[in-house]
């Protein structure tokens, strides 16, 4: 059995909530903050990333620190999923942008992407959180969809364990 390692930034709450939704759908998962856990990502053989995105596409303070360590990791072998949270209303041109920042580090590190989910049912302008007209893994609006994350997360999960 896989072991799973989530790792996510939260500064409200939100994001660390949704870890745990996500968690306690995933066997043999543990959750992280990654401030102060970064050391812990290569003790798994799946890594769930979770970040919110603030402002105008920045990536969420916990983050920042070890944004440039990333592209560093040797992840070749273990599989990567991510899940954003954000707000399709108010930050249209830049919704979820933290998960795609994260991407771009860690796409060269090997790791298999898995977990990617469609666009349908969100309204907003731009992300960097899409690749080939997907979002890079599961996204949630907690602002204006808080009413569809249980059954977002239930149904990406169980996506990633048909993976696994």
């Amino acid at each position: 059995m896989s072991k799973i390692g989530i790792f996510y930034g939260s500064t409200t709450g939100v994001t660390e909530e949704v870890a745990g939704k996500i968690s306690s759908k995933l066997d043999n998962s543990s959750v992280h903050n990654i401030s102060g856990n970064f050391d812990k990502i290569n003790d798994y053989d799946v890594i769930i990333m979770g970040a919110s995105t603030w402002g105008y596409g920045d990536l969420q303070d916990d983050w920042l620190d070890v944004l440039d360590k990333l592209s560093d990791l040797q992840l070749s072998g273990k599989k990567v999923a991510y899940f954003g949270t954000g707000d399709q209303e108010s930050f249209s041109d830049t919704f979820v942008d933290g998960i795609g920042i994260i991407h771009e580090k860690i796409k060269s590190t090997g790791a298999a992407l898995i977990g990617e989910t469609s666009t349908d049912g969100y309204t907003f302008d731009g992300s960097k959180g899409l690749e080939k007209g997907k979002f890079l893994g599961l996204v949630i609006d907690e602002v204006n969809q808080s009413d569809l994350t249980d059954e977002r997360v239930e149904k990406w999960t169980e996506e990633i364990k048909k993976v696994l």
